[in-house]
């Protein structure tokens, strides 16, 4: 994979709720593991970041984030109690008009096996939203026994990866299933099944052992900026804990801001924070601000590199399905679409988006049917 240096544009990222339960300061930045031992050391991700650093407020104002932020936090819809049946009808309308561009994964299988006969596949999947549902309590996002059970019958088959937003320690925890890779912070924290290595002829890795003792390779494209990140984390807990609405989440390898009102404000407490921190940048989303290292780093970047280090990359016989709901999962999409590692995003939304995927599932327990399905499949072939 060819990392090159050069700008990244903000990206819009919908975020869930937080609850304060995940807003203390972590007194330790070491993962549940023995001291890592380094394998090598690379710093090509770094973007070229001006010497001079505008602040937010004057971003917005270039930039029009100001009406882009309003537009992805729109206000709730005013329900026509007299005509809810007309309006679900004509939601149903509409979502099966969008899913003559996006089929369902599920009613479509048979021709996406047709495809993948003879081939390999790799499986990367989203956590909330896909293998989860979206829930008001981001700590109570559980999967269900059935899912995980489906989860760890496909791992058997296919190389599987958790891509999530979430720090990869909370995403481990949820799923618990120690055969799968998993990459936390947008894929900045990727970690191997036990036993098995993560190996690429570019970038850097480390070796370090699990709570059962054994060796896991880790992949931290990000760890240079663990103590800025610290220092900014305690900072921004500081400077907003008085603005009624904020909530400041940890998610390791970057720091999300959630607010509902005074959003001048808080862009203002964030703003006098990492003015002063030009290799962070700002992204923002739905009544979120989020302060990330400035690498060239993403979900994409994160399948990418998966399929470098398995030896699947650029290979004829080998089809990368991607699943997921998120704007952020659309890099990922984006790469399967149009790169050397053609393959399927599948969108799961029971709405109709704008997406780089080629399929849809409509909610998590079609995503499961879809799972179940791939088992099915590959033991028919025997």
């Amino acid at each position: 994979m060819d990392i090159k240096s050069g700008h990244s544009s903000p990206v819009m990222t919908d975020s869930p709720q937080i609850s304060n339960s995940r807003l203390t300061v972590r007194q330790s930045r070491l993962p549940p593991y023995s001291s890592a031992t380094a394998v090598s050391q690379n710093n090509n991700l770094l973007l070229t970041v001006p010497r001079k650093k505008t602040g937010i407020i004057d971003d917005v104002k270039a930039n029009a984030w100001l009406d882009a932020m309003i537009a992805s936090s729109p206000t709730p819809a005013i329900v026509d109690k007299d005509n809810i049946s007309s309006s679900d009808a004509t939601t149903d309308m509409t979502y099966r008009e969008w899913t003559v561009k996006y089929p369902s994964a599920l009613t479509t299988f048979e021709k996406i096996m047709s495809v993948a006969k003879g081939k390999r596949i790799a499986l990367f999947l989203d956590y909330d939203g896909t293998l989860s549902p979206i829930v008001e309590e981001p700590d109570a996002a559980y999967m269900s026994s059935d899912m995980r059970t489906a989860v760890q019958n496909v791992a058997k088959y296919f190389p599987t990866a958790i891509i999530s937003g979430r720090s990869r320690d909370k995403v481990y925890e949820f799923v618990g299933l120690s055969e799968l890779y998993y990459a936390g912070s947008h894929g900045m924290d990727i970690m191997s099944p036990a036993g098995e290595s993560l190996n690429h002829k570019h970038l850097s890795r480390t070796v370090s052992i699990n709570e059962q003792g054994k060796d896991v390779n880790l992949f931290q494209t990000a760890s240079e900026f663990l103590p800025m990140i610290d220092k900014v984390l305690c900072s921004l807990v500081e400077s907003t804990k008085d603005i009624k609405g904020v909530k400041v989440e940890d998610n390791r390898f970057c720091i999300s801001v959630h607010y509902r009102n005074n959003w001048t404000l808080v862009a203002q407490c964030v703003d006098d924070v990492i003015r002063t921190y030009p290799k962070l940048r700002l992204t923002y989303g739905r009544k979120v601000l989020e302060i990330r290292p400035v690498i060239d780093w993403d979900k994409g970047k994160a399948v990418t590199f998966l399929l470098e280090s398995l030896g699947l990359n650029n290979c004829e016989d080998v089809l990368p399905i991607y699943v997921g709901d998120d704007r952020t999962d659309e890099d990922a999409f984006k790469v399967l679409r149009d790169g050397p590692n053609h393959g399927y995003g599948v969108l799961v939304s029971a709405m109709p988006k704008v997406s780089n995927a080629f399929y849809s599932l409509r909610d998590p327990s079609e995503v499961m049917e879809f799972l179940k399905a791939l088992v099915t499949w590959k033991r028919s072939l025997g």
